[in-house]
Protein backbone atom coordinates (compact mmCIF):
# COMPACT_ATOMS: atom_id res chain seq x y z
CA UNK A 1 0.00 0.00 0.00
CA UNK A 2 2.79 2.39 0.90
CA UNK A 3 4.43 1.78 -2.49
CA UNK A 4 1.15 2.58 -4.25
CA UNK A 5 0.83 5.83 -2.31
CA UNK A 6 4.36 6.85 -3.28
CA UNK A 7 3.74 6.06 -6.95
CA UNK A 8 0.46 7.99 -6.86
CA UNK A 9 2.20 10.97 -5.27
CA UNK A 10 4.94 10.93 -7.89
CA UNK A 11 2.28 10.79 -10.58
CA UNK A 12 0.57 13.85 -9.14
CA UNK A 13 3.88 15.73 -9.02
CA UNK A 14 4.57 14.79 -12.61
CA UNK A 15 1.16 16.00 -13.76
CA UNK A 16 1.55 19.17 -11.76
CA UNK A 17 4.94 19.95 -13.29
CA UNK A 18 3.58 19.49 -16.81
CA UNK A 19 0.64 21.76 -16.07
CA UNK A 20 2.87 24.44 -14.61
CA UNK A 21 5.29 24.17 -17.54
CA UNK A 22 2.49 24.65 -20.03
CA UNK A 23 1.20 27.74 -18.24
CA UNK A 24 4.47 29.66 -18.61
CA UNK A 25 5.11 32.04 -21.49
CA UNK A 26 6.51 30.55 -24.66
CA UNK A 27 9.82 32.29 -25.39
CA UNK A 28 10.65 33.19 -28.99
CA UNK A 29 14.07 34.59 -29.89
CA UNK A 30 14.01 36.69 -33.06
CA UNK A 31 17.47 37.06 -34.57
CA UNK A 32 17.93 39.79 -37.21
CA UNK A 33 20.94 38.49 -39.14
CA UNK A 34 24.28 40.29 -39.37
CA UNK A 35 24.52 43.89 -38.09
CA UNK A 36 27.19 46.45 -37.27
CA UNK A 37 30.35 45.89 -39.31
CA UNK A 38 28.79 42.80 -40.91
CA UNK A 39 26.35 44.00 -43.60
CA UNK A 40 25.55 40.51 -44.89
CA UNK A 41 24.71 40.75 -48.59
CA UNK A 42 25.31 44.32 -49.67
CA UNK A 43 22.65 46.12 -51.67
CA UNK A 44 22.80 45.07 -55.32
CA UNK A 45 20.88 48.09 -56.60
CA UNK A 46 21.19 51.83 -55.99
CA UNK A 47 19.08 53.18 -53.15
CA UNK A 48 18.48 49.76 -51.60
CA UNK A 49 19.35 48.61 -48.09
CA UNK A 50 21.97 46.05 -47.08
CA UNK A 51 20.84 42.69 -45.74
CA UNK A 52 21.46 43.66 -42.11
CA UNK A 53 19.02 46.57 -42.39
CA UNK A 54 16.32 44.58 -44.18
CA UNK A 55 16.62 41.77 -41.62
CA UNK A 56 16.14 44.23 -38.76
CA UNK A 57 13.07 45.82 -40.33
CA UNK A 58 11.37 42.49 -41.05
CA UNK A 59 12.25 41.24 -37.56
CA UNK A 60 10.75 44.36 -35.98
CA UNK A 61 7.50 43.89 -37.89
CA UNK A 62 7.43 40.20 -36.93
CA UNK A 63 7.82 40.97 -33.24
CA UNK A 64 5.18 43.67 -33.49
CA UNK A 65 2.63 41.28 -34.99
CA UNK A 66 3.29 38.74 -32.24
CA UNK A 67 2.90 41.28 -29.45
CA UNK A 68 -0.28 42.68 -31.04
CA UNK A 69 -2.13 39.47 -31.87
CA UNK A 70 -0.78 36.82 -29.49
CA UNK A 71 -0.59 36.36 -25.74
CA UNK A 72 1.51 34.12 -23.49
CA UNK A 73 4.48 34.76 -25.80
CA UNK A 74 7.69 36.47 -24.70
CA UNK A 75 9.66 37.94 -27.60
CA UNK A 76 13.41 38.45 -27.17
CA UNK A 77 15.58 40.02 -29.88
CA UNK A 78 19.28 39.33 -30.37
CA UNK A 79 19.57 42.93 -31.54
CA UNK A 80 17.24 45.88 -32.06
CA UNK A 81 19.80 48.30 -33.45
CA UNK A 82 22.70 48.23 -35.90
CA UNK A 83 25.11 46.23 -33.74
CA UNK A 84 26.78 42.88 -34.31
CA UNK A 85 26.23 40.18 -31.67
CA UNK A 86 28.61 37.32 -32.44
CA UNK A 87 27.17 33.99 -33.50
CA UNK A 88 28.21 32.61 -30.11
CA UNK A 89 26.36 35.49 -28.40
CA UNK A 90 23.16 34.69 -30.32
CA UNK A 91 23.34 30.99 -29.52
CA UNK A 92 24.24 31.59 -25.87
CA UNK A 93 21.38 34.07 -25.42
CA UNK A 94 18.79 31.65 -26.75
CA UNK A 95 20.11 28.70 -24.77
CA UNK A 96 20.64 30.60 -21.52
CA UNK A 97 17.05 31.88 -21.33
CA UNK A 98 15.57 28.50 -22.24
CA UNK A 99 13.93 29.76 -25.42
CA UNK A 100 11.28 27.56 -27.01
CA UNK A 101 11.85 28.74 -30.58
CA UNK A 102 14.55 30.59 -32.52
CA UNK A 103 13.89 32.40 -35.80
CA UNK A 104 16.79 34.03 -37.64
CA UNK A 105 15.87 36.52 -40.40
CA UNK A 106 18.03 36.92 -43.51
CA UNK A 107 17.93 37.80 -47.21
CA UNK A 108 19.59 35.84 -49.97
CA UNK A 109 21.91 36.58 -52.89
CA UNK A 110 23.07 34.74 -56.00
CA UNK A 111 25.41 35.22 -58.94
CA UNK A 112 22.51 34.74 -61.37
CA UNK A 113 20.10 37.65 -61.14
CA UNK A 114 17.18 35.51 -62.30
CA UNK A 115 17.26 33.41 -59.12
CA UNK A 116 14.41 34.31 -56.78
CA UNK A 117 12.26 32.92 -53.99
CA UNK A 118 12.13 32.30 -50.27
CA UNK A 119 13.58 29.37 -48.40
CA UNK A 120 13.67 28.34 -44.76
CA UNK A 121 16.66 26.43 -43.47
CA UNK A 122 16.90 23.94 -40.60
CA UNK A 123 20.00 22.19 -39.30
CA UNK A 124 18.68 18.76 -40.27
CA UNK A 125 15.54 17.43 -41.89
CA UNK A 126 15.51 14.85 -39.10
CA UNK A 127 14.55 17.57 -36.58
CA UNK A 128 10.78 17.27 -36.80
CA UNK A 129 9.82 20.37 -34.79
CA UNK A 130 12.18 22.62 -36.70
CA UNK A 131 10.94 21.19 -40.00
CA UNK A 132 7.32 21.71 -38.95
CA UNK A 133 7.96 25.41 -38.25
CA UNK A 134 9.95 25.86 -41.46
CA UNK A 135 7.27 24.14 -43.53
CA UNK A 136 4.53 26.30 -42.01
CA UNK A 137 6.46 29.47 -42.86
CA UNK A 138 7.14 28.39 -46.44
CA UNK A 139 3.48 27.47 -46.87
CA UNK A 140 2.50 31.00 -45.87
CA UNK A 141 5.08 32.51 -48.23
CA UNK A 142 3.69 30.50 -51.14
CA UNK A 143 0.00 31.08 -50.42
CA UNK A 144 -0.93 34.18 -48.45
CA UNK A 145 2.21 36.19 -49.27
CA UNK A 146 2.29 35.22 -52.94
CA UNK A 147 6.04 34.54 -53.00
CA UNK A 148 7.90 31.80 -54.84
CA UNK A 149 8.85 29.19 -52.23
CA UNK A 150 12.08 27.26 -52.74
CA UNK A 151 11.11 25.01 -49.83
CA UNK A 152 12.76 23.78 -46.65
CA UNK A 153 16.50 23.07 -46.80
CA UNK A 154 19.12 21.74 -44.39
CA UNK A 155 22.91 21.42 -44.08
CA UNK A 156 22.98 18.75 -46.78
CA UNK A 157 21.48 21.16 -49.30
CA UNK A 158 23.85 23.94 -48.26
CA UNK A 159 26.89 21.63 -47.91
CA UNK A 160 27.70 23.29 -44.60
CA UNK A 161 26.20 23.86 -41.16
CA UNK A 162 24.82 27.13 -39.84
CA UNK A 163 26.04 27.86 -36.33
CA UNK A 164 22.85 29.40 -34.96
CA UNK A 165 20.90 26.34 -36.08
CA UNK A 166 23.45 23.71 -35.11
CA UNK A 167 24.06 24.80 -31.53
CA UNK A 168 20.71 26.17 -30.35
CA UNK A 169 18.82 23.79 -28.07
CA UNK A 170 15.32 24.54 -29.34
CA UNK A 171 13.48 24.27 -32.69
CA UNK A 172 15.36 26.75 -34.85
CA UNK A 173 14.98 28.05 -38.39
CA UNK A 174 16.76 30.56 -40.59
CA UNK A 175 14.41 32.34 -42.99
CA UNK A 176 15.73 33.68 -46.31
CA UNK A 177 13.12 36.26 -47.27
CA UNK A 178 14.11 36.70 -50.90
CA UNK A 179 17.02 37.43 -53.23
CA UNK A 180 18.52 40.91 -53.06
CA UNK A 181 20.23 40.22 -56.40
CA UNK A 182 16.91 39.78 -58.21
CA UNK A 183 15.56 43.20 -59.20
CA UNK A 184 11.91 42.36 -58.62
CA UNK A 185 12.47 40.77 -55.22
CA UNK A 186 14.94 43.47 -54.22
CA UNK A 187 12.35 46.14 -54.96
CA UNK A 188 9.78 44.22 -52.90
CA UNK A 189 12.19 43.75 -49.98
CA UNK A 190 12.95 47.46 -49.91
CA UNK A 191 9.35 48.57 -49.42
CA UNK A 192 7.59 48.80 -46.09
CA UNK A 193 4.70 46.94 -47.70
CA UNK A 194 6.96 44.06 -48.71
CA UNK A 195 8.60 43.88 -45.30
CA UNK A 196 5.19 43.76 -43.62
CA UNK A 197 3.95 41.02 -45.97
CA UNK A 198 7.02 38.87 -45.32
CA UNK A 199 6.82 39.42 -41.56
CA UNK A 200 3.12 38.58 -41.50
CA UNK A 201 3.78 35.31 -43.37
CA UNK A 202 6.43 34.31 -40.83
CA UNK A 203 4.05 35.33 -38.05
CA UNK A 204 1.23 33.14 -39.39
CA UNK A 205 3.57 30.19 -39.82
CA UNK A 206 4.80 30.58 -36.25
CA UNK A 207 1.26 31.01 -34.92
CA UNK A 208 -0.06 27.85 -36.57
CA UNK A 209 2.95 25.91 -35.26
CA UNK A 210 2.61 26.88 -31.61
CA UNK A 211 -1.16 26.39 -31.60
CA UNK A 212 -0.60 22.77 -32.67
CA UNK A 213 2.37 22.21 -30.38
CA UNK A 214 0.80 23.68 -27.22
CA UNK A 215 -2.96 22.99 -27.45
CA UNK A 216 -3.53 23.72 -23.75
CA UNK A 217 -2.25 27.30 -24.00
CA UNK A 218 -4.48 30.12 -25.22
CA UNK A 219 -2.36 32.15 -27.63
CA UNK A 220 -4.88 34.16 -29.66
CA UNK A 221 -5.88 37.51 -28.22
CA UNK A 222 -9.61 38.14 -28.35
CA UNK A 223 -8.83 41.83 -28.78
CA UNK A 224 -5.59 42.80 -30.58
CA UNK A 225 -3.46 45.27 -28.64
CA UNK A 226 -0.96 47.85 -29.79
CA UNK A 227 2.49 47.79 -28.19
CA UNK A 228 2.20 51.53 -27.53
CA UNK A 229 0.87 52.13 -24.01
CA UNK A 230 -1.88 54.72 -23.90
CA UNK A 231 -1.56 55.73 -27.53
CA UNK A 232 -4.64 56.75 -29.49
CA UNK A 233 -5.24 57.89 -33.06
CA UNK A 234 -5.04 61.63 -33.46
CA UNK A 235 -8.40 63.31 -33.85
CA UNK A 236 -7.05 65.17 -36.86
CA UNK A 237 -6.91 61.89 -38.81
CA UNK A 238 -3.09 61.91 -38.93
CA UNK A 239 -2.69 58.20 -38.31
CA UNK A 240 0.90 57.47 -39.44
CA UNK A 241 4.30 58.53 -38.19
CA UNK A 242 7.97 57.59 -38.59
CA UNK A 243 9.77 55.73 -35.82
CA UNK A 244 13.36 56.93 -35.74
CA UNK A 245 14.82 55.11 -32.74
CA UNK A 246 14.25 52.90 -29.70
CA UNK A 247 16.03 52.77 -26.34
CA UNK A 248 16.24 50.87 -23.08
CA UNK A 249 16.22 54.05 -20.98
CA UNK A 250 14.26 57.24 -21.77
CA UNK A 251 16.06 59.82 -23.90
CA UNK A 252 15.02 63.48 -23.81
CA UNK A 253 13.05 64.41 -26.93
CA UNK A 254 15.24 67.52 -27.33
CA UNK A 255 18.41 65.42 -27.26
CA UNK A 256 21.18 66.70 -29.53
CA UNK A 257 21.04 63.55 -31.70
CA UNK A 258 17.46 64.40 -32.72
CA UNK A 259 18.01 68.07 -33.55
CA UNK A 260 19.29 67.52 -37.10
CA UNK A 261 15.79 66.42 -38.12
CA UNK A 262 14.24 69.76 -37.16
CA UNK A 263 11.04 67.87 -36.34
CA UNK A 264 9.07 67.45 -33.12
CA UNK A 265 10.01 64.14 -31.50
CA UNK A 266 7.43 62.17 -29.52
CA UNK A 267 8.60 59.54 -27.01
CA UNK A 268 6.36 56.59 -26.19
CA UNK A 269 6.79 53.88 -23.59
CA UNK A 270 5.91 50.40 -24.84
CA UNK A 271 4.05 47.69 -22.99
CA UNK A 272 6.55 45.03 -24.03
CA UNK A 273 8.79 42.31 -22.65
CA UNK A 274 11.66 43.56 -24.81
CA UNK A 275 14.51 45.46 -23.11
CA UNK A 276 13.85 48.35 -25.52
CA UNK A 277 10.85 49.98 -23.87
CA UNK A 278 10.90 53.42 -25.51
CA UNK A 279 10.38 54.47 -29.11
CA UNK A 280 10.70 57.89 -30.74
CA UNK A 281 8.31 59.05 -33.46
CA UNK A 282 8.29 62.09 -35.74
CA UNK A 283 5.72 63.39 -38.20
CA UNK A 284 1.95 63.07 -38.56
CA UNK A 285 0.61 61.79 -41.86
CA UNK A 286 -2.86 60.97 -43.11
CA UNK A 287 -1.82 57.95 -45.16
CA UNK A 288 0.94 55.37 -45.30
CA UNK A 289 1.99 56.77 -48.70
CA UNK A 290 2.53 60.25 -47.23
CA UNK A 291 4.63 58.77 -44.44
CA UNK A 292 6.66 56.67 -46.91
CA UNK A 293 7.30 59.75 -49.04
CA UNK A 294 8.74 61.50 -45.98
CA UNK A 295 10.71 58.46 -44.83
CA UNK A 296 13.58 58.95 -47.29
CA UNK A 297 14.33 62.42 -45.95
CA UNK A 298 14.42 61.10 -42.37
CA UNK A 299 16.73 58.24 -43.36
CA UNK A 300 19.01 60.62 -45.27
CA UNK A 301 19.35 62.68 -42.10
CA UNK A 302 21.10 59.84 -40.33
CA UNK A 303 18.20 57.64 -39.14
CA UNK A 304 18.57 54.90 -41.76
CA UNK A 305 16.73 52.34 -39.60
CA UNK A 306 13.61 54.54 -39.45
CA UNK A 307 10.32 52.83 -40.32
CA UNK A 308 6.72 53.89 -40.94
CA UNK A 309 4.40 53.13 -38.02
CA UNK A 310 0.78 53.68 -37.11
CA UNK A 311 0.19 56.39 -34.54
Amino acid sequence: MRLLVIIFAIGLLGCSSVSIAQKRDIILVIDPGHGGNDPGHEAAFSGHLDEKDLALKISTFLGGYIEKYLQNIKVVYTRTTDIYPSLDDRVNMANSIGADYFISIHCNGADRKAVRGTETIVHSLDLNKSVALASAIEKQFATRAGRKSRGVKDKRDLHHSIQVLKYTNMPSVLVECGFMTNKGEANFLNTTYGQEILASAIFRGFRSTIVKEFPSISFIRTQPVTPQTGSTLASSGKTYGIQIASSKQPIATDDYSFKRLKMTVERRQLNTTSAYKYIYIVGEYGSRKEAKDALASVQNNGFKDAIVVKR
